[in-house]
């Protein structure tokens, strides 16, 4: 019988799919899960859309308990943090709810310890009324103080950010929206694109505040402003949506590598410790377009890495034990627009020197003289040699599942030639006779032979 004794620091989406995948593939190891948290197993991408109520509860994105986790045989020792590791007589010390310091030892670890909301360094960033969007917690002191407030600041324009304030704005509240660059959603897409998504934002009541950060918040116990270029704006509420900062203390603890960004692991998800792994928001992976390390602080990113850490702890010999390079493909729902984006836009190509030509389609959803038909507006970029490196996408109906396409070409290789004599299904009801995938690749290849 394998008693081997499996440690997870932390309980977000690959610290609790690594356990998962561990106790699918071997029914024997102990495992145990020790976390900060009080809430396990939610959504924190789901907490924007239960401020605006169009998820009724809280309880709702709560998938598991501690106690569905026991009857698979996973401990889960919630409030507890761990304060120390000693990575030469694979054991670790935590304090527990009560206080108490404890000491476990462990056959492999699994530092999953996540990522923590930047708040940047401004004066009155700890005044009462100024909130982050991370934990159930975070969502739950959100709405309370949705009561008296008339007027919120959101700082980043990023998904979260725009996220919760579409949110804030259906909850009847004015909201200014600040962001430091000159457009919206700047690591997924394109100035022109980003604006196709503000004008509907604007459309809906929102405000925005461009190329400035906020320079201090204002206020004695509790927000009554913010200052941005100089200037006050009046407000009650300032959501601090300005990214995500790696978890990296009790991996320097433990003595692993530390890469360009965050913590650094192979193939396997194995630190420069073998027995030690390593998945999450907490880690830096590699980039498929350059072939460099960046950061995918996503929910899919960390649920893959948790089964790969799952079946290279378990030995699994039919099981995908490697994790490849990301593209970081994106999806937001913000009102009725979805908007997505995947690979590299015009603005990393640049960045990283790359020729490229652009392919672009305004088109429908479903044949032209069906009822309901939604527009569609798609980007595609292709390097020199035709391949497609990225895509962008925005409409109302249909978005994610072209961004999922657009993504599996770009990891295969496919050529904008490829994608425009591709087969596509068609039925009226739900697509052109002519997919607007196969239009902006169309396009991309005439601009192509024009340029090449």
């Amino acid at each position: 019988m394998n008693s081997q004794k499996i440690i997870i620091i932390g309980s977000g989406a690959a610290g609790l799919t690594a356990a998962s995948t561990i106790r699918k593939y071997d029914a024997n190891m102990k495992i145990t899960i020790i976390t900060k948290a009080t809430h396990i197993a939610y959504s924190p991408c789901a907490i924007p859309y239960c401020i605006g109520n169009e998820i009724e509860s809280f309880d709702d994105i709560v998938m598991h308990t501690k106690e569905d986790y026991a009857l698979k045989g996973i401990k889960i020792i919630t409030k507890s943090e761990v304060i120390d590791i000693n990575s030469i007589e694979n054991k670790l010390n935590y304090k527990s709810d009560d206080g108490a310091i404890k000491e476990l030892k462990y056959d492999s670890l699994v530092i999953s310890t996540g990522g923590t909301p930047f708040l940047p360094p401004i004066d009155g960033v700890n005044l009462k009324g100024v909130f982050k969007i991370k934990t159930i917690e975070d969502g739950i002191n959100v709405k309370a103080w949705i009561a008296k407030t008339k007027r919120v600041v959101v700082a980043g324009a990023g998904a979260i950010g725009l996220e919760t304030a579409y949110s804030l704005k259906q909850m009847g509240l004015v909201v200014t929206v600040v962001e430091m660059m000159p457009q919206i959603l700047p690591r997924a897409l394109d100035v022109d694109m980003a604006g196709i998504a503000k004008k509907y934002l604007e459309g809906c009541g929102i405000e925005f505040l461009m190329n400035y950060p906020i320079e201090k918040i204002v206020g004695t116990e509790k927000v009554e402003g913010v200052v941005v270029n100089g200037n006050l704006i009046d407000c009650e509420m300032v959501i601090m949506a300005t990214g995500i900062r790696s978890n990296l203390e009790l991996a320097k603890i433990a003595g692993v590598e530390i890469g360009k960004f965050a913590i650094k692991v192979n193939e396997n998800m194995q630190t420069s410790i073998s027995n030690i792994y390593a998945a999450g928001d907490c880690v830096e992976v590699i980039d498929f377009i350059s072939n460099e390390v960046t950061l995918s602080p996503f929910g899919t990113t960390a649920v893959r890495q948790g089964k790969v850490v799952g079946a290279n702890i378990t030995n699994c010999d039919w099981a995908n034990k490697l994790f490849k390079p990301v593209l970081n493909a994106m999806i937001s729902k913000i009102g009725e627009l979805e908007i997505g984006g995947t690979g590299y836009t015009e603005i990393l190509s640049n960045a990283h020197g790359i020729e490229f030509i652009v392919g672009n389609a305004t088109a429908l959803t479903k044949a032209r003289y069906y009822p309901d038909g939604k527009k569609i507006e798609i980007k595609i970029i292709c390097d020199k040699n035709k391949r497609i490196i990225g895509g962008q996408i925005i409409g109302t109906d249909r978005v994610a599942e072209r961004i999922d396409a657009l993504t599996i070409a770009i990891l295969n290789n496919v050529t904008i030639d490829d994608l425009a004599n591709s087969e596509f299904c068609y039925a009226p009801p739900v697509s052109m006779i002519n997919d607007p995938l196969a239009i902006a690749a169309w396009d991309a290849c005439e601009k192509y032979a024009n340029k090449f």
